[in-house]
């Protein structure tokens, strides 16, 4: 295969940067052409000079003279603002697309990258949670790729890889169950951000890792699901597994199961994601079976956890009820993060939200704006009144 020109929206963060690591030992098969980041200059200054990209983007506007005066002695463009990170995916020689960009922000970019045609590596999940009708139909129009990068739904793609002809009866997105897996809510009263930072399998960053804790995660994720998958909402089964093993299941009408396994490690779903339809050689750790002698399952806490319930009554009624409940989450994530709110007022922010933000059955991309901007009005009166 020809060497792939990348570009990754949120270079500097988990995904990112483990994504430079799988291009790193693959210089003869992938190429960065775009990074960018929202305000860590100093680690995309880094970058940029390590990988030589044809440009780059700083999102944070008030760092753009220091960016651009060091890089320019290196012969690489630089731009600022969400406008820019919007129109830097429409370059002519970008191959694909990694959407690393945590949150709503990566939504509109993904939209200019699909329009311009470019396949998507989409680790960016908000996108599909909160416009996931419009996305697969824009996709679909402009004959485009959507390769997911998340490790679950990366795992259902490997399995559905040469099963086009077949139907699916269910999926079953494993959850690790976090580091509250098993307590009740009486026993996370008291949780504290430290303790909900120590994720017992995965490194990832700090949004991503709350959502982990509280389930919101996986619920964004089987959201996400029915729209990579065209699934319906009882097509899709969430699975505790604490040893994050099995990344997730496809069961076959006829009963048979496969599962996509492995040790729980992040570049390998970037890897074949940017790869695909390949798999290349890979340094990471291999799997061995002795050191795991048993993989256990359970059942989700729904009542424990709401916000996952939260996520499947999204799902179920669709319309702009998924864009409420995510600009709600992030919002409350934030001020969990900001020790403003209690753990357990996460999930009963996004639940009052969902209650009282106007719902809207079939949504424009125009609803989407609007309604994330009022929810996001509404959750910051619920911190501030808290």
């Amino acid at each position: 295969m020809e060497k792939k020109k990348i570009a990754i929206l949120g270079s500097t963060g988990s995904i990112g940067t483990q994504a430079l690591e799988v291009i790193e030992e693959h210089p003869d098969k992938f190429q960065v052409e775009v990074i960018t980041a929202s305000s860590n200059a100093d680690l995309l200054i880094e970058q940029a000079i390590k990988f030589k990209p044809n440009t780059v983007v700083i999102v944070d506007e008030s760092k753009f003279k220091s960016v651009s005066e060091i890089l320019f002695e290196h012969d690489i463009k630089t731009f600022t603002g969400s406008a820019a990170l919007a129109q830097v995916v429409e370059m002519e020689t970008i191959d694909i697309v990694l959407t690393a960009i945590v949150g709503y922000a990566g939504l509109l970019p993904t939209i200019h990258a699909i329009k311009s045609k470019k396949n998507i590596a989409l680790a960016n999940k908000e996108t599909l949670v909160v416009a996931g009708e419009l996305i697969t139909k824009l996709a679909a129009e402009n004959g485009v790729a959507i390769l997911p990068v998340d490790s679950e739904h990366g795992a259902i793609y490997q399995c559905l890889t040469g099963e086009h002809q077949n139907k699916i009866e269910k999926i079953y997105l494993t959850a690790s169950g976090g580091p509250f897996r098993g307590k009740k809510k009486e026993e996370l009263q008291k949780i504290t951000k430290e303790q909900a930072l120590k994720h017992p399998n995965w490194n990832m960053g700090a949004k991503i890792t709350i959502d982990s804790a509280t389930l919101m995660n996986k619920g964004l994720e089987v959201i996400e699901a029915k729209w990579l998958f065209n699934l319906k909402p009882e097509q899709i089964d969430v699975i505790v597994h604490p040893q994050s093993i099995i990344h997730s299941i496809v069961q076959f009408e006829d009963g048979s199961m496969k599962a996509q396994m492995g040790l729980p490690d992040m570049k390998h779903p970037i890897q074949y994601a940017l790869s695909y339809p390949y798999r290349f050689s890979s340094n990471s750790p291999r799997f061995n079976f002795i050191d795991y002698p048993e993989l256990n399952f359970e059942q989700p806490d729904f009542e424990t956890f709401l916000n996952l319930s939260l996520a499947y009554r999204a799902l179920e009624k669709g319309g702009n009820l998924a864009c409420i409940l995510n600009a709600a989450n992030e919002i409350a994530v934030e001020a969990f993060l900001n020790d403003k709110i209690k753990f357990l007022e996460i999930a009963e922010i996004n639940e009052k939200c969902m209650d009282e933000i106007r719902f809207i059955q079939r949504p424009r991309y125009d609803d989407y704006v609007l309604t994330d901007a009022e929810t996001r009005r509404f959750a910051s009166s619920l911190v501030r009144n808290d």
